[in-house]
C-alpha cells in the first residue's frame, strides 16, 4: 500500500479540513403566499466531514447513496468507520460486504467497538457461527446497527425465550424479521398480550400457546401494530361471518399468515376474490370455504389472481375443482399452466382424474409424467 494511502487510512476521521472550517451558507428560499418575513438569521448548515468522505471513498463505500440514506452521519465530527471495518473484518466480512453495510446503513460508523462486541455476543446466543451473522448483516445491516440499546436486545431475547421459543425459533425471527429485536421489549409484550386476549375472548383454552403459535406462523407480526392486526381480525370475522370457534381455528392455523397485511390490501383482495369467484359461478359460501381452507389466497393481488383463475378455467379446470383444491392458487400461473400443458400432451383427463396432481413437487410430477408417457404393456 502506498505510504500516502496508508497515512490517509490511519488518519483520524474526526478532524475538520480547512474547507470545513470555512463557513458555507446555502440559502433555500421557500415561496408561499402566506409566508411572513422574518429577521431571524437562517441557520448555517453543518458542512460534511471531508476527512470522513475521503476515508469512505477509499473503503469502497457508495458515498452518494449513503448521503441519500442518512446525510447527517456525513456531517459528524467523530465517527468510527475504521473501527467498524476492522471489527467486521475480524468476524469474517469481506471488504465488499463492509462497504455495502456502511453504504446502506451509514449510522453503523457511529457505533463503538465495545457496543458491537456486546451485541455480537448477544447474537451468538442465537446463531451458531460468526459467518451466519455476517450473512444477516449483508442482507440487513439495519438489523444489527439500528438500535444502540444492547440492554433492550438482551431483554427481548430473554422475553422470547420465556414464551417457550427455542434458539431455532429466535434464529428464524432474527433472520426474517430482525426489527423485532429493535422494538422495545414493552412493545413486543403488548402484541403478545393482545394475542392472548384475542384467544381468551374467542373461547380459547390456552392463550399463551395461541400467541406463540401465531408468532411462529407469522414472524412479521411483532413488527406490526396491534391496531393493524385487530382491524384485520375484525374484517375477517365480518366478511366471512365467522363464529368465535371458526375465527379461533382460522387464526391459530394458516390464517395467522395474513394478519400482517395492510388493512386496505386485505380488504381489496377479499373484495376482488369474491367478485371474481361469483362471476365464475361460485356462491358467497364458496368464498368462505376457500379462505378457511387456503387463507393465503388473500395474499395474491387482484391482477395476478384474476389472471390465474382465468388461465385455469381456460386450461380445462372447473371452478368446482378449484374450490375443492384451492392450494393450486398458491403456485405461479407459469408453473401451473406448464403442468397442465404437459398433462394434456399425454391425454390426461382432469374431469376423470381430478387436479391433485397439480399440487405436487416437481420430482413427484415428473415421476407421474414418466408413468403416463410410458407405452402400454404388450399383451
Amino acid at each position: 500500500m502506498a505510504a500516502g494511502v496508508r497515512a490517509l487510512l490511519q488518519r483520524a476521521s474526526f478532524g475538520f479540513t480547512a474547507a470545513q472550517r470555512t463557513s458555507q451558507c446555502f440559502s433555500r428560499q421557500v415561496c408561499s403566499a402566506t409566508s411572513t418575513v422574518s429577521d431571524d438569521p437562517k441557520p448555517i448548515p453543518t458542512p460534511e466531514n471531508e476527512s470522513l468522505l475521503e476515508n469512505l471513498n477509499l473503503m469502497g463505500v457508495d458515498v452518494k447513496m449513503a448521503r441519500r440514506r442518512q446525510p447527517g452521519v456525513l456531517r459528524k465530527i467523530f465517527t468510527n468507520e475504521q473501527g467498524v471495518a476492522r471489527f467486521l473484518q475480524d468476524k469474517g466480512a469481506s471488504r465488499k460486504v463492509i462497504a455495502s453495510v456502511i453504504t446502506r446503513y451509514p449510522r453503523a460508523i457511529t457505533r463503538s467497538v465495545d457496543h458491537m462486541e456486546k451485541r455480537w455476543e448477544l447474537w451468538r446466543n442465537i446463531f451458531n457461527t460468526d459467518e451466519e451473522i455476517v450473512s444477516i448483516l449483508d442482507r440487513s445491516p439495519e438489523s444489527f446497527f439500528r438500535s444502540s440499546d444492547n440492554d433492550n436486545l438482551e431483554k427481548n431475547i430473554a422475553f422470547l425465550f420465556s414464551l417457550g421459543f427455542s434458539a431455532k425459533d429466535l434464529h428464524k425471527l432474527l433472520t426474517t424479521a430482525p426489527r423485532t429485536f429493535s422494538n422495545s421489549v414493552e412493545l413486543n409484550k403488548q402484541m403478545v398480550e393482545f394475542l392472548e386476549d384475542v384467544c381468551a375472548e374467542l373461547g380459547g383454552e390456552n392463550p399463551e400457546q395461541f400467541a406463540k403459535s401465531v408468532i411462529s406462523r407469522n414472524v412479521y407480526i411483532l413488527i406490526r401494530s396491534t391496531k393493524r392486526v385487530k382491524t384485520n381480525i375484525e374484517n375477517l370475522r365480518k366478511s366471512l361471518k365467522l363464529k368465535d370457534h371458526e375465527l379461533l381455528a382460522l387464526l391459530q392455523g394458516s390464517g395467522a399468515e395474513i394478519l400482517d397485511l395492510s388493512n386496505e390490501y386485505l380488504k381489496k383482495n377479499f373484495s376482488n376474490l369474491q367478485q371474481k369467484m361469483i362471476s365464475l359461478g361460485s356462491k358467497k359460501s364458496d368464498i368462505k370455504k376457500v379462505i378457511m381452507q387456503q387463507p393465503m389466497v388473500l395474499y395474491i393481488g387482484p391482477d395476478t389472481l384474476n389472471h390465474k383463475l382465468d388461465s385455469l378455467v381456460k386450461g380445462g379446470i372447473t371452478i368446482k375443482q378449484i374450490l375443492e383444491k384451492p392450494k393450486v392458487l398458491d403456485y405461479s400461473t407459469k408453473n401451473i399452466m406448464g403442468k397442465i400443458e404437459e398433462l394434456k400432451s399425454v391425454g390426461y383427463d382432469f374431469q376423470k382424474n381430478g387436479i391433485n396432481i397439480l399440487d405436487s413437487s416437481r420430482k413427484r410430477f415428473d415421476a407421474k409424467m414418466e408413468k403416463l408417457s410410458a407405452p402400454p404393456p404388450e399383451e
